[in-house]
């Protein structure tokens, strides 16, 4: 996910695709400890998709 499609969300959307995100890595983390994941570098692109996020809320916030 793109830092501008970020962006051009609303702080409403924003909370949600917080929301989404930490299930989804939540979801991958688990697949992991049980070792059904396929693709394990999704966990650290979830993350930075996290990161955009809370730092777009960050920024609209101030």
């Amino acid at each position: 996910m793109k830092a501008k499609e970020i962006r051009s969300m609303t702080p409403d959307e924003l909370n949600e695709k917080l929301k989404e995100l930490k299930g989804e890595l939540f979801n991958l983390r688990f697949q992991h400890a049980i070792n059904q994941l396929d693709n394990p570098l999704r966990i650290s692109a979830v993350k930075k998709d996290i990161a955009r996020v809370m730092t777009i809320i960050t920024e609209k916030n101030a």
